[in-house]
């Protein structure tokens, strides 16, 4: 006979008896005619990864009957099978090796009609290594199952934990999913900071689980022993944009093939003066490839970043990369063993370019492929408000530059300067007027540049997507954005050049955001979404048998979102259940313009109204005017997160929402019950 371990609870009164199963039995028979039992589950519902993520539920049984066991159920299979999962005796779910939706029932064995029933959902969803998902950046899950729209309502949905970090968290939280570490296999959030710490936490555990958290400037990982995140005002033009210190601001990027994280750090020795008076001090940008299991450093790592090219554009003969004018804020990608870091400048201060290095991501100290946006000119930086490169499946990159020189616009010759302008380079080919080993295969830049740079209405506040494969019309599609608002579709394959007349060499261009884009947009089923500043999120639907967009939205959110505007991340199964995701951040601290009551918020120390809450948002994404739930609803601040910081967007998996925000990491999910 097999035996089960029980724990119960006693209560009497009114001859009623009631008693809590924790596991179940064979049990006997009951003592009183006509027994009546009420079964309940815990939890109501639950989200697991496929194989290797189980899920405990609990089973409790009252009424008059006074075996309290019960039998357990996958889909209404007794105990389950490898098809569904399975269930024992004691309540433990191990699910299947393929995704799906899956009902689990407790039934009374005294009254067999007495049950009660759980939902969980089993996703098959990789990981989350890189900004926006993948490296066409279209910001979607389409692998969730446990998140629609009958359970993110404020009784089913909320805040269930966060993680203090040591920072403001500007890079998007990464997700890997069942990973060998901490003495077992679980999945795990990996969250850069401000400060240059790395954190790797449980994803799942309440309260939160640190397996490891490491400083990306100490003498382990390259340091000199006594650098600091880079002090806001020793850089820039003391706006404020970042503050109060610069260490890690684009996203990182993990192949998971090698358990590697790559990252970049900022820092200093000592200060250089403040108030951006660029007194001299000691800048590093150094590149790390981080073990995802220990946080030690590996393949060579950390390396420093530094450069110089021939140009004329910094008054010489050489353009030289200097770590204090540059800024690291846009996302790393990773593609065909390389890893992409991309720059741009601290708030416009010059001199400054664009630049993009590729390191060897087997071993760092390899020499990097470089390319500069404007080596005979100046500005051309990658900003892409914090979004990343895209990669194509042949490896080409793809990037949007800002305001800049641009040669049809200058005397410069030869033709070597891309300010304003989306570009497509081919990694190899040796030196270059641009740099080693990256090869400009394409270009476009938009009829008005001249009238962008000059109003400072970069093409590059945005960053690229790529779309599907199409059937109809070019094949290789992008969308970019930037602050004029205007939404260029552009083949991939031709993308154009420039036509000093108009854009009419180009598949489409049309004006979407009211105020224009300092982020990136998502992309889900044919539709664009795109989160403005100073406007609602829009939905702009794709007609894949004109191979052209609607002009006029699908749809719009009823929440505006005020500066900076937001990057929308996409949840669903497959094309069911849409939901857009959508950070509001305008109260992101030190230059944010919208404190209430004439606020001023660009003085030490800073003012409390210039700081508040992000508020998570999640939308319909069939019809964005349908908001589900935002973190403000619930009462008593129940689900209110960390107060808010710019560029980064919502990481959703395994039912799931990430946050980061300027103190920790706020976790939304699926209430217990």
């Amino acid at each position: 006979m097999s035996q089960h371990k029980w724990c119960f609870t006693l209560l009497l009164g009114l001859a009623v008896l009631g008693l809590t199963a924790c596991g179940g039995g064979n049990g006997g028979g009951s003592m009183i005619s006509n027994p009546s039992a009420t079964v309940t589950v815990s939890p109501k519902l639950a989200a697991v990864v496929i194989s290797t993520q189980t899920q405990q539920f609990t089973a409790t049984v009252t009424g008059t009957v006074t075996d309290l066991s019960v039998s357990w159920s996958v889909d209404s299979v007794p105990g389950g099978n490898t098809t569904v999962g399975v269930i024992t005796a004691s309540g433990l779910y191990t699910p299947p090796g393929t995704a799906g939706s899956h009902t689990v029932t407790a039934t009374s064995v005294a009254v067999s009609t007495a049950s009660a029933s759980a939902t969980i959902a089993v996703t098959e969803l990789a990981s989350v290594l890189t900004y926006h998902n993948d490296l066409a950046r279209d910001g979607a899950n389409q692998q969730e199952y446990a998140l629609n729209p009958s359970t993110v309502t404020t009784s089913t949905f909320g805040k269930v934990f966060s993680c203090q970090v040591d920072g403001a968290v500007y890079a998007q939280p990464l997700w890997m999913a069942s990973l060998n570490i901490g003495g077992g296999t679980h999945n795990v959030l990996f969250v850069a900071t401000q400060h240059d710490g790395l954190y790797a936490f449980d994803a799942d555990a309440n309260p939160c689980v640190t397996y490891w958290h490491v400083s990306l400037i100490d003498t382990l990982h390259g340091g000199t022993g006594n650098e600091t995140p880079i002090i806001w005002n020793d850089v820039g033009n003391c706006y404020g944009d970042i503050y109060p210190e610069v260490g890690v601001t684009g996203t990182p990027v993990i192949d998971s093939l090698t358990s590697t994280l790559y990252v970049v750090s900022s820092s200093e020795v000592g200060t250089s003066g403040g108030n951006c008076s660029y007194t001299p001090g000691t800048f590093y940008r150094r590149l790390h490839a981080v073990d995802l299991i220990t946080g030690n450093e590996k393949f060579n790592g950390p390396v420093e970043i530094s450069a110089s090219i021939p140009g004329t554009g910094d008054g010489g003969s050489m353009v030289t990369f200097n770590p204090q004018k540059h800024h690291q804020r846009s996302g790393l990608a990773g593609a065909d063993g390389f890893v992409f870091v991309p720059f741009a400048a601290h708030e416009d201060a010059t001199p400054y370019h664009g630049w993009l290095f590729g390191y060897a991501s087997s071993d760092l100290s390899q020499a990097p492929y470089i390319f500069n946006t404007t080596p005979d000119g100046g500005l051309g930086g990658i900003w892409a408000g914090g979004g990343a490169p895209s990669v194509d499946e042949s490896s080409d990159i793809y990037f949007s530059t800002g305001n800049g020189i641009f040669d049809a616009n200058s005397t410069s010759v030869p033709f070597n300067d891309y300010g304003d302008s989306l570009l497509r380079l081919q990694p190899g080919g040796g030196s270059t007027a641009n740099g080693v080993n990256f090869t400009v295969v394409d270009w476009f830049t938009p009829y008005d540049q001249l009238n962008l740079s000059n109003n400072d209405t970069d093409l590059g506040s945005g960053s690229i997507i790529l779309l599907p494969d199409q059937t109809t019309g070019p094949a290789h599609l992008l969308v970019q954005v930037g602050k004029e608002g205007v939404v260029y579709l552009i083949d991939r394959d031709n993308m154009g050049y420039f036509n000093s007349a108009n854009n009419s060499q180009i598949v489409q261009s049309f004006h979407g955001p009211l105020n224009g884009l300092w982020g990136a947009p998502a992309w889900w089923q044919n539709n664009l979404y795109i989160g403005g500043q100073g406007d609602s999120v829009r939905q702009f639907s794709f007609d894949p048998s004109t191979g052209l967009f609607n002009t006029t939205a699908a749809s719009q959110s009823g929440p505006v979102f005020n500066y900076p505007g937001n990057s929308p991340s996409i949840s669903s199964q497959g094309s069911s259940d849409g939901i857009v995701w959508a950070i509001d951040a305008s109260l992101y601290g030190f230059a944010s313009p919208n404190a209430a009551g004439g606020v001023t918020c660009s003085t030490v120390p800073l003012p409390s109204a210039c700081t508040g809450p992000a508020v998570l948002h999640a939308f319909s994404a069939t019809n964005l005017a349908t908001e589900y739930w935002n973190s403000a609803q619930a009462s008593g601040n129940r689900d209110q997160a960390g107060n808010a910081v710019k560029f980064v967007p919502p990481t959703v998996a395994n039912g799931k929402v990430y946050v980061g925000t300027r103190t920790e990491v706020d976790v939304y999910g699926l209430l217990p019950n």
